[in-house]
């Protein structure tokens, strides 16, 4: 496995991943002055943003249903933690976005290949979801969208 996110595996096969970036840092807010630079004043912890990208192989291999997924958790907003291989927990986080891009169209309409784009905003874990329900709710309603889509 080279990611968990909640019910999501991202491993080697059939959901891979090449390629993940991690953003983060601290908010600064600056106050205007006269005569100096303007100071800084920490206000907290800024946005932490994870891009996770790869390339499927649905005829060969699948994928698609995962992919499924992931728009679906998209669309939930549901807080989800992402834990990397080897056990390190990043902390909550929700799919802000979910981008593909087939290649190579089969005669179904899905590509040869499929990249693939995942953006991750770390969350509060005790938030709700956009429906204003708790976060185990929003998970089972999650699930139940993606069974409606398959």
């Amino acid at each position: 496995m080279l990611y968990q996110l909640g019910p999501l595996a991202i491993d080697t096969m059939p959901f891979s991943a090449d390629s993940m970036g991690r953003d983060g840092g601290g908010d600064l807010a600056a106050k205007d002055v006269m005569n100096r630079l303007r100071p800084r004043e920490f206000m907290g912890e800024a946005d932490e943003k994870i891009q996770i990208s790869g390339q499927l192989l649905p005829s060969k291999i699948g994928g698609l249903a995962e992919l499924e997924m992931a728009h679906a958790m998209s669309r939930s907003g549901t807080a989800l933690p992402l834990m990397r291989g080897d056990g390190k927990m990043y902390g909550w986080f929700a799919i802000e976005h979910v981008s593909e891009q087939h290649a190579d169209l089969l005669r179904t309409g899905v590509g040869f290949t499929v990249k693939y784009t995942l953006d991750l905003v770390k969350v509060d874990p005790d938030s709700s979801d956009q429906a204003g329900s708790p976060a185990p709710q929003g998970i089972v309603g999650m699930l139940l969208s993606l069974f409606e889509t398959l």
